[in-house]
This record gives C-alpha cells, structure tokens and sequence, in this order.
C-alpha cells in the first residue's frame, strides 16, 4: 500500500462527501456519491490509513468526520478478522487523535468530539479488561494534557457507561466482563470524575470571580478577557464533568455517592448557584435523590434536609424564579422542583413507625419552599407538587406532624387559586399564559392538562380534609358565599347563547367553576370523615338556602349552582322540611331557557343546565329514596305537569323524570301497587307504540323512512323539519322502555321482597326467583322492539340507502363527534358549550339514528337482569332475536356492530342463569361467532393487502382519514368481539376483565417482558356448553388462534394470555387431526412475527408456543416439521430439546432454563421492529472469562487480574 494510493482514494473521497453535503448537487450525483462511498467503507482494504489521513485537522470539519466514520466502521464491522497489530495501530493513532489530533476544546465541533469517544468505545467494548487492561490508565494519562483532553474522556466514560448499563447494546458475557471491571474501579473512577469536577470548577470561579465577590456594577478589568476563554473551557469540562456523573449516578452503589460525609452531594448543592452549570447539578442531584435500594443504604441521602444543603436549594430557587421568565432558569426551575419533590418520596420512605428516622428539623423550611412551587404561576410547576403533598399527607407519622397540619390551610388556600382554569397559551389574561407557551402547544393541549391536573388536586384535596374537615368546609362557604354576592364578569368575549352571558373563558365562569370543584371535593370529604353529631348542620343548611335564593339566567353559572345543591344535599337528610326548595329548584332549571319560547335550536350550554337538573333529581332518588318518599305525590304531580306539554321537554329529559319516578317506586315495596303505578306511567307510551300506525311504521323501512323524513330533499336545512315531532315520538317510546327496564327492581332484602309479593320461588339451587313489576308493561311492548331493531338493520340494505333523501344521503354515517373519538383528535374548545348541538338537520338525523340504535340494544341488554326468568323463558327468544338484531349483519358497519356486542350481547351471555344456555344462549353464539370470524378475517385480510400494495397505488376516493377511519374500528371491533369471546369462555379466577372497550392505543404494550398467563384460567361453563357444538368449537378456536396475527397488539396480548390456551386445553383429550396441531402452533408462531417486536405479545406468544409444544410434541411428531421450517433454526440444539422432552426418565429442567432454549430454537421468526430489520448485525466476540484463569496464549496480553476478582465468580451462574 502506497501513500500516492491512499492519497488519491482520499481526493476522490473529500470530493464524495463534498457532493454528498452540497444542497445543490442532483440526487443522481448524490446517490453515486453516496453509493462510491458506502462501497469503500465495506470492501477497501485501506480503510484505516485512509481514515486517518481524512481525519486529520488540516481538513474541513466535514471530511474529518467522515473519516472518523470510517474508522468506527471498521471497528465495529472489522475488528473480528484485523491482525493483531493493525489493532494495536489503530488503537495508538485514535488515542493520538485525542491527545493532539482536534481542535482546543471551545473550537472543535460537537459531533466529531462525539464521533471520536464513540471509536474509543467501540474499542474498550471488544478488548476491555481482558485486553486492554491499562486503559483507564491510559484516559488518566490524556486527561492531564489538558481542558480539551479532559472533555473528551469524560465522553468516553459516559458513553461507555451509557452502552454497557443503560442500553445494554452488547452481548451479555461482554456486558457483564465489563460491567464488574467498571465496579471494581468505581472508587478510582468516582474519584476521578469528582476531582476534574472540583478542579475545573474552582479555577472558573477564581477566574470569572465567584458571584458574592464581585460587585455588581464594577466594570470587568482587561486580564478577565483574556482569562474568558480559560475559564469557558473550564466550565465545559465541568458540564461534562456533571453529564458523565448524571450517567453513572443512577446504578452504581449508593455507598459511591454518600462517600466522604457526602461530599458529591454537598458539592451538587454549592453549584446549583452557579448559572452555567446549575442545570447539570440539579440533573444529578435528582438522579441522586431518587434513587431506590435499601432504606438502610438510602438513610444518608437526609443530609439534603440539613442547613447547608436546604440553603443552597432554597436560594438558588429564589435565584432563578426572581431572573423573570428565561427558558434557562425556568428549565432549572423544573428540576429543583423534581428534586424536592424526590426529597419528599425519600422521608416517606425512610419515616416509619419502626424506623430510626426522624422528622427533620427543617421539614417546616421544606415544606415553605414546596409551598411556593405550589403557588408559582407556572401551571406545570403547582401540578408536578401534587404527588408528594398526597404522599405527605397520607403518610403514617407526617400526617400526624403539627408543621404538616398547620400547611394544610395554606395548601387549601393555594388550591383554591390552582384551581381557576386559566393559563391558556394563546392568552394573555393571567401570568400563568407566559409559562404555558413554554409547556403547551396549543390550547386543546393545556386543557388536556389542566382537566387531568385538576381530578388530581381534587384527590389530594380530600386527603387533605380528612385530617382537618372543618377548616375545608369553612373555605368552601366563605369562597361560596362570596360567589353568590360577586358582580357577574363575563369578560371580552361574547357567548353565542346570548348577549351579556359567560362563555367558558369569563372570569365569572372558571372562578364559579373552580369554587364548584372545590366545595365538591371538600363537602363530600368531610361526610365521610366527620361523625353524625360533629357535622356542622346549621352552617350548611344555612349555605343551601343561599344558593337555593340565588338566580341567574347564565346558563353556565347556573348548571355550577346545581352543583352546589346537589353537593349540600346531603345537609337535607338532618333537615327533611328543605327538600320541596330543592326539588322546585331543579325542576325549575329542567325547563330552563335563555329566551322563552325561541325556535333557535338550544346551545349546548342550554342543554347542559337541563340534563344537568334531570341528572341531580335521578341521582337523588337513587342515593336518597327514603328521603324523597313521603314528597312522591309532589313528585309525580310536577312530571306529569311537564309531560302534558309534548314541546317542553326533549325525550331525553322527560325520560331523565320518568326515570326519577321508577326509583323512587322501588321503595314502595309493594308489588301490586309498583306494578300499577308503572302500568299508568307507561300508558301513554303503550298507547302511542301500539297504536296500528306505529306498527306499519316499526316493521317496514319504507314507510319507517318515510315516517322520520329520511326520504325528504330539504331547502333550510337549519331551520326546517318537517317530520322532527315522528322521530320525538319514536324516541320517547323507546327511552322510557330503557328507563324502565334500567330502573324497576325489587327490594333488596328478601324479606322485604317476600312481604312485598317480589318473590315467586326458588332454583334448585336455593337461590330465590323474584318478579320485576315492569314486566309485564315491557314484554306488551317487546314484539314491536323487535320489529324496530330488524328494520333498522334493513336500513343498511343498498337499496334502502338509495331511498334516502338527497338531504340525508348521508343519514346512516358515523357522526363527526364519535369520527374524532375513534381517531383520538381533540374537540376545538369553545364548541362544546357555545354551539347549537346539531347543526342542521343532516346531522340531527345522524344522531337519531345512533342513539336509537343504541338504546335498542341498551333495552335488550338490560332485559336479562332486570326480568330474569320471564325474559329468557319468552317463546322462541332465540328464534326472534337471530331474525331481528341479528339480521343483514353483513351490511352493518362495524360503529354499529361495536355497540350492539357491547351493551346487548355482552350483558344478555353474563346476565343468563346456566339453565338457558342450551335453549338460548348457544343457538344464538353459534351462529353469531361463525359469522364473526369470517367479517374479522374479510377485513382484516383487506388491510394486510392495503399495506402491502405500493404507495401510488392507493386509490385517491379513499383518503388517508377514511382509511385510518375504517383500520382502528376494525381494531376496536376485533377487541370487542376477543373480549366478548372471552367473558363468554373464560372463568375469571385472577384473569382481570377489561370490562371499558378500550378505545386508547397501546397502553399495555409496556407490560413485563415475562408474562406468565394465570394458572386457573379454566372454561366457564358456557365455555364447555359452547365447545360441546362442533361448529361453534371450531370457530372460537380459529378465531382465537387466527386473531393472533392481526396488527392489533392489545388484542393480541389479551387473547394470547386469557384465551388460546384453556379453548385448546378443552380439545386436547379428543383426537385432534395432525393438520389442525400443525395449523395451530403454526399460527402461534405467526402471531410471534407480527407482534414479535412489543415485549409483552412476545413474552406471552413464546410462553403459548412452549406450552403447545411440550403438550403435543409427544402425540404429534408433525410439530417438529413445523419447528424445522424455522429461519436459522438450530437443528442439533432442537434434537436435544426435543430428547430430553421425549425422554420421560431425564429429571427435568428447570422450567426458567427450557422456556429460555425453546426461545432461543424460535428466534427465527420473531419479529422485529422496521428501525432493525435491514440493520448489519454487529459482531462482539467474547473474551477468555475473567474469573478463570487462562494460560496466555502468545497473542493475548497476560492479564493483570486484580484481588478479589475471583469472588465473583461464585455468583456466576
């Protein structure tokens, strides 16, 4: 090899690289350019001095670090087939390049500072300690060249740390060498890093003039500016200095960091005062502070609470938040806060009854300073204190703490201000909008926060009042009654309800608001807390009749007053002769208006108020029906007031009344008289639902079309609605049927039940059979149920959708509100109050036929449990029900589909005692899972091709939104159905339902990489039932099985853990066909390669893989053909596991030991993810082991095995 060769490969390549990085070269150029140069760095054989010639400081910075580059691929691709003594070369001429080959420390760039330490790195990860043992020598020697020097090693043993212990980006035996060779020198190393951190940072003092020493306002003197360089690469290599340490902190043993009285610790607090490297020492104190392990090994860390430490964290605080608002010091800000919020998890832990730890003498200084974090205008600083106020106050000995107790006033207080909504980035009415746009990107962003930020305050609230309710309740009514007697401020903006009226920004509304949320939280606390004879009674009878003589014609306002009643109501049941104000004050708000008798459509703030009112009278007669009792007549008297008038009321809210009155009916405790009151309330729905208009319109979809005024072309599509009173009337009809239904029960108490006529005898088990008062009414009504459900299934037939009107061609889509929810997008803010709720009369159809759709299935789902046995024994229920709900499936789409699993046949399968089962419940599943299997095949086949085609394929009338539309409802669909299989198969002994359908991502992605499904999953006994029939048998296990390789993570992991196993269990004493085992254990493997990348699916995969394997590889030797299919498969490792399975009379392994072989045997075909898919695999060859000895061979050098090195060798495994 010639120098002219390596000079010429090293012209062409400058000129490579120049083209590679100028903006204006072709892309054609570029990509040859590239190409020369990514077939150099693989093939060249004089990659190395052509490296170095490039990397020499003579050349741009460009060049120099492409050169660099190609030295860290050759040790990383290369290093395993190098001579030894190019190695050595190589290593010599990189540590030469830090010695003398860059730039001082302040010039050089960062990125071949950071290219360098990461050739270094590469190095010590494939010869360090065996090797190479003088290589921290060897750093020790650079460093003391100099600043620049000094910087460089402190990145090589952050990265090197970084690597080994944080990443774990090498193969275990070299990670492991490396790792306890580190903490064996981690005294030297510790001290190292401390003393460059002391040394650099005392001579920048002395040398900027430490900030006590130097008067404010005295001109800088002519050395300080030639001293300024001096002294900024000091400071850099005490940055760096901090950054390394942050890297070892975290793991090494905490007995490193508490050395010597502490001193890193102390030396962490002296620099949180000094403004270039205050951030760095607040990162590694906070990594300090939090760090777990023994309590014993953690007692030290209390020296943070002492004078000295409290001092410095306390002034540097004060410090930084008087600078004004600077990205620099509120970012400090954050993490002082951090830290002192760990500060607080660590006396939590370490105070205990049984401890020897006591309260520090500074917890008041403390607990002062955590206050003012709590009070800063920063919405994100009061919101990251919430935590540890919750821990404190619930802790053991704190909460008991006089200091502790006197705080709780003042947290309350500066509750009382945090919880104003306030603080929008887009603002400017509050100091908090400044810090917001530092933290928040858009409005929608911090409204996310504060609702979360808020439940949170609430939560530590009541911890709060439980250990001092009366002064909470004392705030609640000063910040109530002042309230009630302020000036209404509805602020710049106007709401679209009406002129002079709040909209959600007013500063009368979020200071209601946040007053509301208060009381809330307060009262209900000091219930729970207080005895029945502490309660305060007169006070708060006294607040009620404030609020109960205040009006308002501010709807925003008033639906925070029916808070407030509702909040006191509690007050009513010492005082009974107040419930007539209360209950005229919310009927008065059910019909409330801002303007009487107007045509416009209701905003939604309007809507609000009233279901607000119809919710706080149900919620009464719920949780109060004795109380409300004896005022029945009243009660009834108003509703049927409201009702005679058919405009008044929405049919939501005359149901919300009818609803209230069902409730409190359940306490007559008389069946006759329950069952005649109800037949006189359902009257005019009976009347209405049978009459022979309503059945032609129910049981064909023609005329059902016509009758809504779906088939219409309409002009105003705002103000006109020719047929809105035939929807209302079909809406109420089947709202108070749900009503009923949800509501009517018998006593609970079966000797009230027995008086009562509810009980008619009991199961053979012993259990009683009660009778619902409703029935009968419900069941007269059942048939045309039946007949609206199959007709509004046929809706969705192609030729029905054609008869649609030109108006509402789009009747039957998804609204844009459910759109949003599915695809996780924001609603804009200010429409959710001040917007009519629908818009035009397109979108109030949409709504019709969605909410009665729902409330259909919502009826049928409640059918079971409030009917029981009259419900299931209906003539033929399974019959009716497979020729209504469940006909058309095909042209249902999956948001309507969804629902109807959910709330219909979910309830119905859990709610149906086991004698039905054969009579009811199977002949309807059968069907239905058959069915389901092969939509959810169909689809998900669809979306597998679409990701397969190419980009420009993609036809353009299906846009990307639509599509991501369609994908995640077949996600959410897929869930539903896996979970619906599920609660029907399996037994829920320590499987825990996700009964919520979870519309929310990947949230369970972050499971333990060991999942261990449950041991007593077994089949229910509607599983067995189910898997008697074939048909049925066959689809659940294809389903189950199939679903595996479906790109849905949650479903997957849900399936794989609580299902796949017990349905196969159920088959395997029957003869299975070897194709079927085969086909299984295949699926398995495939489901590995699609999801094999999320740790949890792949945990739980590789665990039903082995399980199938070690169950059915004795019976069915097909298995191991399927195994032999593997990429890269093992083939001796897998005889050998396949011997000592097959071999009965081998004492078995452990089991930890077999499932890690059957992993490595799978590895083939676990998927990874994209980012590593076409990555070149990096080799690092193993070393001769550390812990024995090894007789040198003529190439290694001979180890210089330090003492006590062979100790840990016994903790090998």
């Amino acid at each position: 090899m010639s120098a002219e060769q390596v000079s010429s490969l090293c012209e062409q390549l400058v000129k490579a690289v120049t083209v590679i990085m100028d903006p204006a070269s072709t892309q054609r150029y570029r990509l040859e350019a590239l190409k020369f140069c990514e077939e150099f760095k693989e093939k060249c054989p004089i990659c190395v001095p052509c490296g170095l010639k490039l990397a020499e400081k003579t050349q741009t910075a460009i060049v120099r670090h492409f050169g660099l580059q190609i030295l860290e691929h050759v040790v990383k691709f290369r290093w395993n087939n190098m001579p030894r003594l190019e190695k050595v070369y190589l290593k010599n001429n990189v540590m030469g390049l830090i010695s003398s080959g860059t730039q001082s420390i302040l010039e050089e760039e960062s990125h071949i500072k950071d290219v360098l330490s990461r050739i270094v790195v590469e190095m010590i990860k494939r010869e360090w300690p065996q090797h190479w043992p003088d290589m921290l020598k060897e750093l020790d020697t650079l460093s003391k060249q100099g600043e620049t020097q000094t910087e460089l090693v402190m990145f090589i043993l952050l990265r090197l740390a970084e690597d080994v212990v944080t990443f774990q980006t090498l193969p275990t035996q070299r990670r492991r060498d490396i790792q306890q060779t580190l903490t064996q020198n981690m005294e030297k190393i510790f001290s190292f890093l401390l003393t460059t951190l002391q040394q650099n940072v005392n001579k920048y003092r002395r040398m900027v003039g430490a900030p006590q020493e130097q008067e404010a306002l005295t001109t800088p003197q002519k050395a300080d500016l030639a001293q300024e360089p001096k002294a900024q690469a000091n400071c850099r290599v005490g940055i760096a200095a901090l950054n390394t340490l942050a890297g070892y902190i975290d793991w090494v043993a905490l007995s490193h960091i508490t050395a010597d009285n502490c001193k890193l610790l102390e030396m962490l607090c002296l620099l949180l005062n000094e403004p270039e490297l205050q951030i760095g020492a607040a990162e590694c104190l906070l990594i300090a502070v939090s760090r777990k392990g023994k309590l014993e090994d953690r007692k030290p860390l209390m020296v943070l609470f002492g004078d000295v430490a409290m001092h410095y964290i306390l002034s540097a605080a004060q410090t930084a938040d008087g600078e004004g608002l600077v990205e620099k010091h509120y970012v400090f800000l954050k993490r002082l806060c951090q830290v002192l919020c760990a500060l607080g998890s660590q006396l939590c832990a370490l105070l205990g009854p049984d401890s020897d730890v006591e309260t520090p003498t500074n917890f008041g200084k403390y607990l002062d300073s955590f206050l003012a974090f709590t009070t800063h205008p920063s919405q994100f600083l009061r919101s990251s204190t919430q935590i540890t106020w919750g821990a404190l106050f619930r802790h053991e000995v704190l909460s008991r703490d006089p200091l502790l107790l006197a705080m709780i006033p003042k947290y309350l207080r500066a509750s009382m201000t945090n919880l104003v909504k306030v603080g929008f980035p887009s603002k400017t009415d509050s100091t908090s909008c400044e810090y917001s746009r530092f933290d928040f990107d858009s409005d929608e962003d911090f409204n996310a926060f504060f609702n979360s930020f808020r439940a949170q305050q609430g939560e530590v609230m009541r911890m709060a009042c439980r250990l001092d309710p009366r002064t909470g309740f004392q705030m609640a009514g000063e910040w109530l009654k002042y309230q009630l007697t302020a000036p209404v401020d509805t602020g710049p903006m106007n709401s679209k309800t009406g002129e002079g009226l709040c909209s959600i920004f007013s500063p009368s509304f979020v200071q209601w608001d946040a007053m509301t949320f208060f009381s809330e939280s307060v009262i209900s606390q000091m219930f729970r807390t207080l005895d029945k004879d502490e309660i305060p009674v007169n006070d708060g009878i006294d607040l009620l009749q404030l609020v109960l003589n205040f009006e308002t014609k501010d709807p925003l306002i008033l639906s925070c007053v029916l808070t407030n009643v509702s909040a006191l109501f509690p007050f009513v049941t010492y005082r009974p002769e107040y419930l007539p104000q209360v209950l005229s004050k919310l009927f008065a708000s059910v019909t409330f208006e801002v303007i009487e008798e107007s045509k416009a459509p209701r905003t939604r703030a309007v809507k609000n108020v009233r279901r607000h009112a119809c919710s706080s009278i149900i919620k009464m007669c719920r949780d109060y029906p004795q109380l409300v009792l004896p005022n029945f007549e009243m009660l009834y008297n108003h509703v049927k007031q409201l009702l005679s008038n058919e405009l008044l009321l929405t049919q939501m809210e005359k149901c919300a009344l009818m609803e209230a009155l069902v409730l409190i009916s359940n306490q007559f405790k008389d069946y006759e008289r329950q069952k005649a009151f109800l037949e006189e309330l359902m009257a005019p729905v009976a009347g209405l639902w049978l009459s022979p208009e309503m059945q032609r319109v129910l049981s064909d979809p023609e005329a059902f079309i016509s009758y809504v005024g779906a088939d219409n072309k309409i002009a105003d599509p705002v103000l006109e609605d020719p047929s809105g009173l035939n929807r209302s009337r079909i809406s109420f009809c089947v709202y108070t049927i749900l009503g009923v239904v949800k509501r009517a029960r018998w006593p609970a108490a079966t000797e009230e039940a027995k008086a009562g006529g509810f009980l008619v005898g009991y199961m053979p088990s012993g259990s009683p059979i009660y009778r619902n008062p409703c029935t009968e009414q419900v069941l007269k009504l059942f048939d045309n149920l039946l007949a609206l459900i199959r007709t509004h299934n046929n809706l969705y037939m192609p030729e029905m959708v054609a008869r649609l009107g030109e108006t509402f061609a789009k009747a039957l889509d998804m609204l844009e509100v459910e759109k949003n929810a599915i695809l996780g997008l924001p609603q804009p803010l200010l429409e959710l109050y001040d917007s009519p709720v629908y818009k035009t009369v397109l979108e109030r159809m949409q709504g019709f036929f969605c909410t009665l759709y729902d409330n259909c299935f919502h009826i049928l789902g409640n059918a079971g449990p409030s009917m029981q046995q009259d419900f299931y024994t209906v003539e033929g229920l399974a019959t009716q029900l497979l020729s209504s709900a469940f006909i058309n499936l095909n042209n249902i789409p999956d948001y309507r589909l969804r629902p109807m699993l959910r709330v219909f046949v979910k309830p119905l399968v859990l709610s149906c005692p086991s004698e039905y089962y054969e009579t009811l419940v199977c002949p309807m599943l059968g069907p239905l899972f058959t069915y389901l299997h092969m939509r959810l095949s169909q689809k998900w086949q669809v979306i597998n091709q679409r990701s397969m085609l190419c980009e420009d394929d993609a036809a353009d009338d299906n846009p990307e939104s639509q599509e991501m539309l369609e994908e995640q409802l077949v996600r959410l669909l897929t869930r539903e159905v896996m979970d619906l299989i599920t609660v029907c198969c399996v037994s829920k002994k320590g499987v825990e339902h996700n009964t919520t359908a979870a519309v929310d991502g990947d949230d369970d992605e972050a499971m333990a990489t060991e999942v261990t499904p449950p041991a007593s999953a077994e089949l229910t006994e509607l599983g067995k039932c189910l898997m008697k029939q074939e048909d049925v048998c066959t689809a659940l296990l294809i389903t189950a099985y199939t679903s595996l390789s479906w790109k849905d993570t949650l479903s997957c992991q849900r399936t794989t853990t609580q299902l796949c196993w017990p349905l196969l269990k159920q088959v395997l004493p029957g003869n299975l066909l070897p194709d079927a085992v085969s086909w299984f254990y295949t699926s398995v493997l495939k489901g590995l390669q699609t999801h094999g990348q999320h740790d949890g699916c792949m945990a739980a995969l590789v665990h039903l893989a082995f399980q199938i394997y070690e169950a059915l590889r004795p019976r069915y030797t097909e298995l191991k053909a399927v195994m032999e299919q593997i990429p890269d498969i093992q083939r001796d490792s897998l005889e050998q596991f396949d011997s000592k399975l097959l071999n009965p009379t081998l004492q078995k392994v452990a089991d930890k030991r077999r499932k890690d072989h059957f992993k490595r045997l799978i590895t083939g075909c676990i998927g990874k993810p994209l980012g590593e898919q076409f990555r070149k695999e990096v080799h690092i060859r193993n070393l001769p082991s550390l812990f024995k000895k090894v007789k040198p061979s003529l190439e290694t050098d001979v180890l210089e095995n330090e003492d006590g090195e062979g100790l840990t060798a016994l903790f090998e495994p």
